[in-house]
């Protein structure tokens, strides 16, 4: 009878980890990048942000100076490694720490907080980070990250900004849409799914990249990019 007696507390203790370990996860899409207004560009590649962030480039391809800026730890930290690195914390360093002693590089500069990362990234020019999504960026640009895993890169030429629908406007609901983009081989954007994000925002987002025109290729690609909008309170 004892034993039966706690088994319902178990499954409650159970869930309630579960519950604990989902919060402290985060996604790429709870990842917002942002970058000092000096910035020109608008967009990044995956590719391009890992180069960056890997010391391996300090520019963008339109010849923009970046400076690379890391959170020390947390959710946001482990989710930005994970999906646009491919490293573990302990692999990051261990790398830095070999660009150092062969000098190739530096160990970028490493903050505490989302906030802090916002405020260092608005007064420094070039300066790139990451936050999460809830997080304020006055004083900062957020960029698009496009994300051409798999296939080769494909420039954008024409970019549409989407319309961002009044009433949530008004009311502060933004957040990131996530799409999937079939580029055609000519360059024209030939379809559009939402993978995640506000519905209602996905329509306006896919609304205006099905506008968007990509630098020709050899075949058809396929390319993951996010959307931010971001209400001025």
């Amino acid at each position: 009878m004892k034993e039966n007696a706690l088994k319902p507390a178990r499954i409650f203790l159970f869930a309630a980890g579960l519950m604990i370990s989902v919060s402290l996860t985060a996604f790429a899409g709870d990842i917002k990048l942002i970058a000092n207004p000096s910035v020109k560009a608008d967009t990044i590649s995956a590719g391009e942000l890992r180069r960056v962030f890997l010391e391996e480039s300090n520019s963008l391809g339109d010849g923009t100076h970046v400076e690379p800026v890391l959170e020390k730890d947390g959710a946001v930290h482990q989710a930005f490694l994970r999906e646009y690195l491919g490293r573990t914390d302990d692999d990051l360093q261990t790398y830095y720490r070999v660009l150092v002693f062969t000098g190739r590089g530096s160990i970028p500069k490493n903050l505490g907080s989302d906030a802090e990362v916002v405020a260092y990234v608005a007064r420094t020019r070039g300066a790139i980070g990451y936050v999460s999504t809830a997080t304020s960026t006055d004083g900062v640009k957020t960029l698009t990250i496009i994300d051409a895993r798999n296939n080769p890169e494909r420039k954008l030429i024409v970019r549409v900004e989407p319309d961002y629908p009044e009433t949530l406007k008004r009311l502060n609901i933004g957040g990131i849409v996530r799409l999937q983009i079939t580029i055609a081989a000519k360059g024209n954007v030939e379809n559009v799914e939402l993978l995640g994000g506000n519905p209602i925002l996905g329509e306006s987002a896919i609304s205006a990249v099905k506008r968007w025109v990509y630098a020709p290729g050899h075949s058809r690609t396929l390319v993951e990019v996010s959307i931010p909008f971001e209400s001025q309170r």
